[in-house]
């Protein structure tokens, strides 16, 4: 990404979002910018309609457990060309949600039920707000600071089996016995 580039997309961002802006970082040719959750929106809406970040990489979160606020929400954009890339993040506490970018890319959809799902925040907006990875009724996010490693025990039917694997010694499967990686590759089972 060219300098000028950069200076222009940031120029035009600190013009519509002022104070929204709380920090700005440069690493690697790559902007961050440190956002109030209000002015998330907007600096979402001016990448996509002025800055032409046509692409929503990735929607991501973290647990910043013990600080209030807790969360924050990262939105990785680049353009089609893949020649620039920003980064928006905002803080978000337990009680807070998070406006949906659904109607600037679809492919909010997906991202913003991971985050959802995975650490409980909450997307208002959303079309399809419901868990993607866990089960409905699952009363926990697994991807909390304070969920246990181990797991939580819950109400949910035995879904992982303890006999035989349902794959074991198809052509597909390796074998775990001993021998060298390629004895072991399923392929070669069948070479005698």
């Amino acid at each position: 990404m060219s300098v000028a580039a950069l200076s222009n997309d940031l120029e035009v961002l600190r013009k519509i979002l002022g104070s929204g802006i709380l920090s700005e970082v440069e690493f690697r040719e790559e902007m961050t910018l440190n956002l109030t959750l209000e002015a998330l929106p907007q600096a979402l809406k001016a990448c996509k309609e002025q800055l032409n970040y046509e692409l929503l990489l990735d929607v991501s979160s973290l647990d910043h457990f013990g600080e209030d606020p807790r969360f924050e929400v990262l939105y990785e954009l680049a353009s089609l060309d893949d020649s620039r890339h920003i980064r928006l993040k905002a803080k978000v506490s337990e009680e807070e949600s998070v406006p949906t970018a659904v109607n600037l890319w679809q492919a909010a959809d997906w991202h913003e039920r991971e985050v959802y799902d995975m650490m409980g925040i909450k997307f208002s907006g959303h079309p399809n707000l419901k868990r993607i990875l866990m089960w409905e009724g699952y009363p926990y996010f697994p991807l909390r600071k304070d969920f246990p490693l181990a797991g939580r025990p819950s109400e949910m039917p035995d879904v992982a089996s303890t006999g035989v694997a349902p794959l074991e010694g198809g052509p597909f499967v390796t074998s775990p016995n001993g021998g060298t990686v390629a004895q072991r590759e399923p392929r070669a089972r069948h070479q005698e």
